[in-house]
């Protein structure tokens, strides 16, 4: 004889206790601020290839893991970075000055990024390929870019997230710079390289 649940309080309850426990642990995380963090950018000129470097980063990650497994990345709901410009430095006050100009930093002070979709592929334990897709702001101008993201689950908790992006400049509306009375010219392509660190909050 079959017994039908006439009580919808009980019922509810089991469809929520039983969808609790299939759910993935969901965790924030935040950029750590250390020394071990980087990203640059990086091109090439008429004279010689040049880079800009800069290690203060603000951002957050919404990272899910599977049921009882600490260190098996499964999902990645949000995250974003943002850098101020200006934090970007050459060595060169002369091609810093032109780059900022070039990047029009009095109106816009940041470049920003913000993930629109990941899929996930393990590449070893603790090791994850993340197929990144997301908005790209630069000079106020946004687009969406593919990256190939390596992410690494540490022993201590923090996820390590490095990856490499080639950008056109012209892209994002930004004028190559000239340098020395246009003797210089930067070409049109730069590559963003980044190594970025995310602590549990």
């Amino acid at each position: 004889m079959k017994k039908n649940f006439k009580n919808p309080l009980i019922l509810t309850a089991i469809c929520i206790l039983g969808f609790s426990s299939m759910l993935q642990a969901q965790s924030i995380y935040k950029i750590n601020d250390s020394k071990d963090i980087d990203m640059k950018l990086s091109g090439t000129s008429t004279l010689h290839k040049w880079s800009m470097d800069a290690k203060t980063f603000s951002g957050n990650a919404d990272f899910g893991f599977k049921s009882g497994n600490a260190t098996g990345l499964s999902s990645i709901k949000s995250l974003t970075f943002s850098l101020a410009v200006a934090d970007l430095k050459s060595g060169e006050s002369g091609l810093d000055k032109n780059a900022y100009k070039a990047l029009n930093t009095k109106e816009y002070k940041d470049i920003d990024y913000k993930l629109l979709s990941a899929t996930i592929t393990s590449e070893g334990e603790n090791k994850f390929l993340i197929k990144a897709h997301g908005n790209l702001t630069i000079a106020g101008v946004t687009k969406e870019v593919v990256m190939d993201v390596h992410c690494v689950v540490n022993k201590n908790g923090n996820i390590t997230c490095t990856g490499s992006k080639i950008l056109n400049m012209t892209d994002y509306a930004v004028k190559p710079p000239k340098f020395m009375l246009g003797a210089m010219k930067t070409g049109d392509a730069i590559t963003l390289d980044f190594k970025l660190v995310y602590t549990k909050a």
